[in-house]
């Protein structure tokens, strides 16, 4: 069974392993329980029998008007099991008294936020690949 959370307490980086599938240099478990201590906001899908997290999302915001979603990940022992649309929905609850919420997405994944309300938009980044583990 999945509860969501919204603390770190009883987290160590041995219940966050695996994360960034795919990534050419994924940051470490170290460096994902910073990240996690970092953000303004978070919510955790943590596995009852295992106490590993399958997944989790994060925001940066001002608390004041805007909002950003950097991560929403969930392992893939734990996809297509509603987890991410319920850290995500979560989440957006948590920020809905703000102007704003952005995030940034690939084309394929747009469906998947939109069914959350969100919108199709443009932007602009800036991507440092020798920094990608966050080492």
């Amino acid at each position: 069974m999945i509860t969501y959370r919204d603390s770190l307490q009883n987290i160590s980086t041995s219940n966050l392993h695996g994360f960034f599938v795919g990534w050419p240099n994924p940051p470490s478990p170290e460096t994902l329980l910073r990240l996690l201590k970092n953000s303004n906001h978070f919510v955790l899908a943590e596995d009852e029998e295992t106490g590993h997290i399958g997944g989790f999302i994060t925001a940066i915001s001002d608390d004041v008007l805007s909002a950003y979603i950097p991560f929403l990940e969930v392992l893939p022992a734990y996809q297509g099991k509603g987890i991410g649309r319920e850290l995500a929905r979560r989440m957006l609850k948590k920020l809905s008294c703000l102007y704003m919420v952005d995030l940034i997405c690939d084309a394929d994944l747009q469906p998947f936020y939109e069914r959350l309300g969100m919108r199709k938009g443009s932007g602009m980044l800036l991507r440092n690949l020798e920094r990608q583990s966050g080492e």
